[in-house]
């Protein structure tokens, strides 16, 4: 099975990218959507002793956690202590599950891929990228975003081009969904060569230790 790591900084289109792994069938593991989940669950309590005032009814609200973290190193650093090993449990849990079901490739959506070492952990890294100006534009026009957030967000991101000058795949969003959609496919039937090949490899290597 052939891992794909899916990043790319805030505003590039990796989310609409996702969703076309997911139209042609590849199963998609979403971080940030693990996160919310988490948020609504067992990260809540954790979250509320490291953080007090950020959890309403049990569940984290964004707003006050974003502020209590903001612009603080160190607060950062509390709570990706909490979230990162979760978030880390269900993705090795949906690969589990995934290669019990034989898929030949999955994605693994993962905003800051690189920003916390887990380039190591995938087969291949697929970069989402577009122009700075179609970047601000897109995260600007998101509701409460403000150039404050936007900067706040970025200045944590390792720089676009340092992402595609790293990435096996590179897809830009600002070209349109049919191209970018080409794109996806052309990765896939580079994933499928990649999971053929290591197929045949661990054959061979089988027959070599049998004797065969």
């Amino acid at each position: 099975m052939v891992n794909l790591g899916l990043t790319g900084s805030i505003g590039m289109g990796k989310s609409a990218t996702a969703d076309m792994f997911r139209q042609r069938g590849v199963p998609v593991h979403d971080s940030d959507a693990a996160v919310h989940a988490l948020y609504a669950g067992r990260a809540a309590p954790l979250i509320e002793v490291a953080f007090p005032g950020t959890v309403r009814d049990g569940v984290v609200d964004r707003g006050a956690l974003r502020q209590a973290v903001l612009g603080d190193g160190a607060a950062m650093q509390r709570l990706e202590a909490i979230i990162h090993p979760l978030v880390a449990q269900e993705r090795e849990a949906f690969l589990r599950a995934a290669e019990k079901d034989n898929h030949a490739v999955v994605v693994l959506d993962i905003p800051l891929l690189f920003e916390i070492g887990g380039s190591s952990e995938v087969d291949a890294v697929v970069v989402v990228t577009a122009p700075e100006s179609v970047q601000k534009s897109r995260v600007l026009a998101r509701p409460g975003m403000t150039p404050e957030i936007f900067a706040a967000i970025v200045v944590k991101q390792i720089p676009d081009r340092e992402k595609r000058a790293r990435a096996h795949f590179i897809i830009d969003t600002s070209r349109g969904f049919e191209a970018a959609g080409r794109e996806v496919d052309s990765i896939l039937r580079a994933a499928a060569y990649l999971e053929k090949a290591g197929a045949h490899a661990r054959n061979h290597s089988g027959h070599g230790n049998d004797g065969t």
